[in-house]
């Protein structure tokens, strides 16, 4: 497939190679965004409703900003295209430097050489202006199914939208609250970065022509909706919400939250925050299990919640095997935030349940990986959490504490960041702060499957703020999600100690001695602050 705009080596005309560029984008823009794309090239196929290149089958490991790149490149024809328009194709929306491109476009010959492809018909550099890839493609269109809301572009996330909130109340003057929820409920979700979420005004129009989650979310692009309602009676607002799989026609999560009357600005700040507390966490417990059952043609992304819902197993195997996860989407894809901080975070969890072989190690490899992955995107709540839960476990509270305080920041809904906040000020010795945090964590994310941890933790920081009844609630809350976890079963008899039910101590000490060993997770708490590890010794065993 030849062109007039020169081959390598020969120096093109760039008026005329934007030219016929300009052709191929028209070209492009008449091809209906519901078609899906399979582009055959050589013993390639680039799969665009997928996501994936393949090579004879097999998947082939590229990133999924490299795809991107090879999309423009194929959908040109063998025609040059810009820089400009392979970043614009890449990250859309940003601002890049040029050696971002090249790195993924080096990554792409590389892929494509190591499947066979000859240097003489790869990727060719067009001197001062961008990139082409000669020879023959064949492009087959079809129709995307109606309801593959993961083939919609958005990097390979989970995508979801707001639907308008209604009122239900009485009194139509108010209908401005339920109006303020949705925009700012949007608001707070986008500061999750992990998942795409649609805008006010593309999901607005369904306030005055309501249609089914199906067809509403069809329509938007996403797979998930959330949809809820807002009802005043007398001095209490009561917002019911639900989490939709608008394909499955499924509610994935729902709840019921009353407010009292208070200032309305105030009202409407409480309730984002524990709506949008709630609803990401149910939304990463779907996708990840989704992507359990996955099989075949992984994507960096797709291996990464494939990681997650092992990680969320809480076992050894699983957190070794999520790990190998994270760090084979690392290698496929070197842009990709969430592979570096899901290192950090397995890494760190690895040494707090004492899976480690090699703790040091580990926490170095942890380390670097959340440095990483906040320099990547500083603006993740998530990034920082790693490497806030990884320097909790390297003794580094100082540092734990402003890298919890800047997720906070980001996302004042975000329970995880709240959640290490505690941790770090009760490593630090401050039991009562400790309790503050711990508690608004929880009442953020009550679901979270390592909440027996955090119950624990929470319970410790009762019981060295002197609120023994506290602890023994928050120990036995920690052992409902997890019933033989030995740190729980010894707070609780420490509790029952710090009461002055000495007598009621001994059931809780005999359980505690038939449950499997495990690590505690409270090591650093141990090493920092001798007089309440005396303390809980005392109230533990002793009379």
């Amino acid at each position: 497939m030849g062109s007039s705009c020169g081959l390598a080596g020969v120096l093109p005309v760039p008026e005329r190679c934007a030219a016929r560029l300009g052709e191929s984008l028209k070209r492009r823009r008449k091809t209906p965004k519901s078609m899906a794309r399979r582009f055959s090239f050589g013993p390639f196929l680039l799969d665009t409703a997928r996501g994936t290149l393949t090579r004879d089958g097999s998947a082939v490991a590229v990133g999924q900003r490299a795809l991107r790149i090879l999309q423009a490149l194929l959908e040109a024809g063998g025609e040059p295209v810009t820089k400009a328009a392979l970043m614009a194709q890449a990250w859309p929306g940003l601002v890049v430097e040029d050696s971002n491109l090249s790195v993924q476009v080096t990554a792409l010959r590389k892929a494509l050489a190591a499947g066979g492809m000859d240097d003489e018909v790869g990727i060719v550099t067009v001197p001062r202006l961008g990139y082409r890839l000669p020879g023959a493609v064949a492009v087959e269109e079809s129709q995307l199914a109606p309801l593959d809301h993961g083939a919609v572009d958005h990097g390979g996330r989970p995508s979801i939208a707001v639907l308008p909130f209604a009122h239900l109340g009485d009194d139509p003057a108010q209908e401005y609250l339920a109006d303020g929820v949705t925009e700012a409920l949007i608001a707070t979700l986008s500061r999750f970065r992990w998942f795409s979420v649609s805008g006010r005004g593309s999901s607005q129009v369904y306030k005055l022509a309501p249609k089914d989650n199906r067809t509403a979310a069809a329509e938007l692009g996403v797979r998930y909706l959330v949809e809820g309602t807002v009802r005043k009676s007398g001095a209490r607002l009561r917002i019911s919400v639900q989490l939709v799989d608008a394909p499955a026609g499924a509610c994935l999560w729902a709840d019921q939250h009353e407010f009292a009357d208070a200032d309305l600005f105030d009202v409407q700040d409480a309730i984002v925050q524990q709506v949008a507390g709630a609803v990401e966490p149910a939304l990463l417990r779907n996708v990840a299990a989704a992507a359990g059952q996955r099989r075949g043609g992984l994507t960096a992304w797709s291996l990464v919640a494939q990681g997650t819902w092992l990680f969320h197993h809480v076992t050894r195997p699983t957190h070794l095997k999520a790990r190998e996860l994270f760090r084979q989407a690392a290698r496929i894809d070197a842009e990709l935030t969430e592979a570096r901080l899901w290192i950090g975070r397995v890494s760190a969890g690895l040494v707090a349940y004492g899976w480690s072989d090699d703790p040091v190690r580990d926490l170095q490899e942890g380390r670097a990986a959340a440095l990483e992955a906040v320099q990547m995107d500083a603006q993740n709540p998530y990034a920082h959490y790693a490497l806030a839960i990884v320097a909790n476990y390297d003794d580094d509270f100082a540092l734990a504490l402003r890298s919890a305080d800047k997720a906070i920041e980001l996302n004042p809904s975000f329970a995880l960041g709240h959640l290490v906040r505690g941790m770090a000020v009760l490593f630090a010795g401050d039991a009562e702060r400790a309790a503050a945090s711990l508690e608004l964590g929880l009442k953020l994310n009550r679901y979270d499957p390592q909440n027996f941890a955090w119950y624990t933790f929470a319970a410790l920081a009762f019981l060295f703020a002197g609120q023994p009844e506290r602890a023994a609630e928050r120990a036995i809350a920690a052992l409902k999600v997890r019933p033989a976890w030995r740190s729980a079963l010894r707070v609780a008899a420490a509790a029952r100690a710090a009461l002055g039910r000495v007598h009621e101590r001994a059931d809780w000490q005999r359980q505690w001695s038939v449950a499997p060993p495990s690590a505690d997770a409270l090591a650093p708490l141990w090493r920092h602050q001798l007089a309440w590890a005396a303390r809980m010794e005392q109230l533990s065993w002793r009379a």
